[in-house]
């Protein structure tokens, strides 16, 4: 009987070990970064979030494949437990079309994004900061920066970092400092 319970104690433990194991933050990071090793769907026209292992995805991406491809990325990603798909798909690309001459929004997706591999490439190459727990997000230039870290001075450095990463207009510190 106290062999039985113990092992039912122990599947319960690994059970909430392997639950707890990934956070929103480190899930986001691992879509993004699955993503962007990926040919098809070329992740810096998507835009990933997740609260508590849902993950939304939104954007816009070329073919009915790339948004296919995305979801099933997602899916398929340790920790995730559900995927909302706003990915539209791009009926310029889709048709072959162009861009109007003052349309900046696919140049402007394209800036964001290498930003935002820029600052986590920073991130991943600093000692003092762990980037796999920070998740960044830009909008025209903006960096917003999430997640909890372990010091303020991590904090600190992670701003920094983000700051001088060319192209970034303004950075906006949402990062929490563990107690």
């Amino acid at each position: 009987m106290l062999q039985t319970c113990a092992t039912l104690v122990a599947a319960v433990g690994l059970v909430a070990a392997v639950g707890c194991g990934q956070t929103d933050t480190g899930i986001t990071t691992t879509v993004k970064a699955k993503m962007a090793a990926d040919d098809t769907v070329k992740a810096y026209q998507i835009d990933i979030d997740t609260r508590n292992g849902v993950v939304t995805l939104k954007g816009d991406v070329d073919s009915v494949a790339a948004k296919t491809q995305a979801v099933e990325i997602a899916r398929s990603t340790e920790g995730v437990r559900d995927v909302v798909d706003q990915i539209q798909i791009n009926e310029t690309a889709a048709t072959g079309g162009l861009l109007e001459p003052n349309d900046n929004r696919a140049g402007a997706a394209v800036s964001d994004a290498a930003i935002t591999s820029a600052v986590k490439a920073k991130f991943l190459a600093d000692a003092m900061v762990r980037g796999l727990k920070i998740d960044v997000d830009t909008r025209a230039s903006v960096v917003v920066l999430n997640g909890t870290v372990s010091s303020r001075a991590e904090a600190d450095k992670a701003i920094v970092l983000a700051r001088e990463t060319e192209g970034v207009d303004h950075v906006v510190d949402n990062l929490k400092v563990a107690r």
